[in-house]
């Protein structure tokens, strides 16, 4: 199983295109997915295939449809990038037995990647990648899966091509009163980040008096000024300059599929992604009265631990990647889910990350509390004392891998930056509690060959000591 070239990481399976991201490996995915579903009895079901912007997403998709449509399972091809929740949507608006999307979310340019969603619309569990991946080294090393040309697939009616955005905007709809969101008068700045997001907040705000204004709506798949599609600070440095110039009330981005969300305050500053969590569960608890369950991965914030504390509902920590938050929220009936990366999960909706509606929550927010967000935050802090938090990445080589991986595993600190180590676990990484002044986490990447370390603690002027007492202690 080590030697095959395809890999899932927390969230489906990424690789460099044209090395190990081929069609034929996309095709080695497609296969191994129809085994799955025929094992389930899903395989008489629709099946949605979905791709987002990067270079030939659509080309690698119609691959999928035509092995899929070879193995008669009758396919739903999205006929236009689309983002990941709305693939995720139509699941459950066309009763499929599940989906595939071609994306590398919030990956460099060089990657693409093939996401594989179940039947109940969120991320594949645990169980359910490793009986995909279970088939692969037999369809690798055999011969290449049975294909049927689009043409002819489309012609059949095995492959149909749909616009799954109307059933999605409705259900959006449904959640968030977007009339009052219209008029609200915000001023609101999108940075779609060239992602397959591009142009949702304007269509679904416009006609009223809030004025949405987008950056980056349109397709390149290069990312350019960008290291990569994801929403946080070093990426959103040109939103964060246009806001407060252009007297924006706040700035809204999505990553590459836009299952993530981006905050910008007023002023230009980033709101962090924990900050961010803590924000919306404040939101839903105390602005719309909504009670029920809280999940959140290992990574993120204990604000929502004080929050759950203060409102009475229960808090459950998982590892991270939606593979595990999905499957939790469904179990408890979460309100919220949520990880470190910036998606979210909320209750009526499905049980995956939405940064769509995550931000549509965020911009209700400030319509509602008449705030700015700082405002907001400071309003956040006054109930949950503040947090600071940031995170570094280390690239490692795979000779260095091992080495540092051991280095981690025999850490036993009995204090990091002069603060007493009052606790460990191992839940996903190796976290160390600060005796109550927060937490330093040491963590691999499932989906790339990167070491990160986290904190989140009581005071800024801690988060830099703590994060390179973490690098000492495995010595990068």
């Amino acid at each position: 199983m080590s030697d095959i070239p395809i890999k899932f990481g927390t969230d489906g399976w990424r690789a460099i295109i044209a090395e190990d991201f081929t069609f034929a490996n996309v095709r080695a995915c497609a296969a191994a997915v129809v085994r799955y579903l025929r094992r389930r009895g899903l395989a008489g079901r629709p099946f949605v295939v979905g791709y987002d912007t990067r270079f030939a997403s659509e080309d690698f998709a119609a691959a999928v449809a035509e092995v899929t449509a070879a193995a008669g399972v009758r396919t739903l091809l999205a006929d236009r990038p689309c983002p990941t929740p709305v693939v995720s949507f139509a699941i459950l608006e066309r009763g499929a037995g599940g989906a595939a999307v071609i994306t590398a979310s919030h990956n460099p340019w060089r990657y693409n990647g093939f996401k594989y969603k179940p039947e109940y619309a969120g991320s594949a569990s645990p169980e359910i990648v490793a009986a995909i991946e279970a088939e692969l080294p037999d369809i690798l090393s055999g011969a290449p899966p049975a294909r049927l040309p689009l043409p002819e697939a489309q012609a059949s009616g095995l492959v149909t091509t749909f616009d799954p955005r109307p059933g999605y905007l409705a259900r959006l709809g449904a959640l968030v009163d977007l009339d009052a969101l219209r008029g609200a008068g915000l001023r609101v700045a999108v940075d779609a980040m060239y992602g397959a997001g591009a142009g949702y907040f304007p269509e679904l705000l416009d006609g009223g008096s809030t004025r949405v204004v987008e950056l980056h709506g349109e397709r390149n798949p290069a990312f350019p000024g960008i290291a990569s599609p994801e929403p946080i600070a070093r990426n959103l440095q040109e939103l964060c300059a246009f806001v407060p110039r252009e007297g924006f009330d706040v700035g809204v981005a999505n990553d590459g599929d836009a299952d993530r969300v981006g905050l910008v305050d007023e002023r230009g500053r980033f709101i962090n992604q924990l900050q961010v969590f803590a924000l919306l569960t404040y939101y839903l608890l105390e602005y719309r009265g909504e009670r029920g369950p809280i999940v959140k991965s290992v990574t993120t914030t204990q604000m929502v631990q004080r929050l759950g504390e203060h409102y009475g509902v229960p808090v459950y920590e998982t590892q991270v990647g939606f593979k595990y938050l999905g499957p939790k929220m469904l179990e408890v009936n979460a309100l919220i889910g949520g990880e470190e990366s910036g998606g979210y999960g909320f209750r009526g909706h499905i049980p995956e990350r939405d940064g769509i509606l995550a931000g549509l929550y965020l911009l209700d927010f400030v319509a509602r509390a008449g705030k700015r967000p700082s405002e907001l935050l400071d309003e956040l802090y006054a109930k949950v004392g503040p947090h600071f938090y940031d995170r570094v990445d280390i690239h490692l080589s795979e000779e260095d891998r091992p080495k540092v991986l051991a280095r981690a595993q025999a850490a036993r600190p009995d204090a990091i930056a002069g603060i007493p180590v009052t606790a460990t676990d191992t839940t996903d990484g190796f976290r160390f509690v600060l005796d109550g002044r927060g937490w330093l986490l040491l963590r691999f990447s499932g989906t790339e060959p990167l070491l990160r370390i986290y904190t989140e603690v009581d005071d800024e002027a801690l988060v830099s000591r703590v994060l390179d007492a973490g690098r000492e202690l495995v010595g990068v």
